[in-house]
C-alpha cells in the first residue's frame, strides 16, 4: 500500500473537498481521485461518499481512519524528521517581511514549518528604507522584497505573486472618492517616497519619478517605514502607492486606497546573500513557492 494513497485519504477525510485537498497535497483533483480509487480498489470498499454536492465517509471509511490515524501520525512525523535531518534544515530561521506579513508571507511559513518540523520561523520587520541591509549584516537569513533586485551579492527566488497598485490619499484629497486613477495622472500627485540607504531602483519602484509617458510625478517628502507614510498620507501631505494586499491590510477610516491603472504590476519574492544560501534557506524558498503555486491566483 502506497504511502501517498494513505495521504491522500487522510486529508481527504479532513476537508471533505477534492480541491482543497489537492491544494494541501500540490496535486491535481484529478489525481486526488485517482489514488482513493485506488486505496479503495486495494481495500475492496467505497471510503468516500461522492456527490456534486458533498464528499463524506462512509462507515467502512470512518473505521479505516479511526484505525489508520495513529500509525499514519507516527509514520508522517518520522518521515518528516528523517527529511529535515537529511536536509539539515532545523533550528530558527529568521525570515524578514516588508510592512505587513500578507497571506503570501504566513502562507510560506506554514508551508515550511510544516514540511520542516524541526525548525522554527522568526519573522522580523524589515523597513522600506533599507530593504537589504539586515540581509547583508546577517540580522535575517532570507527576506520577502519587491522583484527584481539589482544587487550582485544578493540570490533571488522565483516570483510568489504579481499584483497591482492602489494610491494611498488622505479621504480629504479631491481625488479620494475616484474608482479608479490612471498612471498618467500621477503626475498630478505629489508622491511620499522613501528615505536611508536604499538603492535608487529600489527608492523609484516606491515613488516613480516619472509616469509611463515620462510625465513628472512630484515628490512629497520621504519616510523610513510604512507607517510613517500612512501617517503623512493621513495628513493629507501626499500619496502613497501601495500594493493591493498591504492596502487591504492597513485600511482605516482616514485614508482612501485607490486602483492606479497602468503601471507594471508589483511582484514579491525572496533574497538572501549568496555567502549565506544554507539547505534551510532553500527549503524556506521551496516551500514559498510551492504555497505560492498551490494557492489560488490573487486579483487585484
Amino acid at each position: 500500500m502506497e504511502f501517498r494513497e494513505l495521504e491522500c485519504f487522510v486529508v481527504l477525510s479532513e476537508e471533505l473537498h477534492f480541491a482543497r485537498t489537492a491544494e494541501r497535497l500540490y496535486l491535481s483533483p484529478g489525481r486526488v481521485s485517482q489514488l482513493v480509487r485506488s486505496l479503495e480498489t486495494r481495500i475492496g470498499g467505497r471510503l468516500f461518499e461522492r456527490t456534486s454536492r458533498r464528499v463524506r465517509l462512509t462507515p467502512l471509511g470512518e473505521r479505516f481512519l479511526a484505525d489508520l490515524r495513529p500509525s499514519y501520525d507516527g509514520l508522517s512525523q518520522a518521515v518528516r524528521r528523517a527529511r529535515a535531518a537529511a536536509r539539515g534544515v532545523t533550528g530558527v530561521l529568521r525570515v524578514g517581511f516588508l510592512a505587513t506579513p500578507t497571506d503570501v508571507v504566513t502562507g510560506s511559513v506554514r508551508a515550511f514549518e510544516r514540511g520542516n518540523p524541526g525548525s522554527e520561523v522568526e519573522l522580523i520587520e524589515i523597513p522600506l528604507s533599507d530593504p537589504f541591509g539586515r540581509l547583508r549584516a546577517g540580522e535575517v537569513d532570507i527576506a520577502f522584497t519587491l522583484l527584481p533586485v539589482d544587487e550582485p551579492d544578493l540570490v533571488t527566488g522565483e516570483p510568489l505573486n504579481r499584483v497591482s497598485y492602489r494610491l494611498g490619499l488622505s479621504v480629504r484629497h479631491p481625488m479620494a472618492g475616484r474608482t479608479v486613477i490612471e498612471a498618467e495622472e500621477l503626475a498630478s500627485v505629489p508622491l511620499i517616497g522613501v528615505d536611508g540607504p536604499a538603492p535608487r531602483s529600489w527608492r523609484e519602484r516606491i515613488a516613480p519619478p516619472r509616469t509611463p509617458s515620462g510625465r513628472t510625478i512630484s515628490q512629497a517628502g520621504k519616510v523610513a517605514t510604512t507607517q510613517e507614510g500612512l501617517t503623512q498620507v493621513a495628513l493629507n501631505r501626499g500619496g502613497m502607492l501601495f500594493c493591493t494586499p498591504t492596502a487591504a491590510q492597513h485600511a482605516r477610516p482616514d485614508i482612501a486606497f485607490v486602483p492606479v491603472t497602468g503601471l507594471p504590476a508589483s511582484v514579491l519574492g525572496l533574497a538572501w546573500p549568496k555567502s549565506g544560501e544554507t539547505a534551510a534557506v532553500r527549503a524556506f524558498n521551496e516551500s514559498a513557492v510551492a504555497n505560492a503555486n498551490a494557492a489560488p491566483a490573487l486579483v487585484a
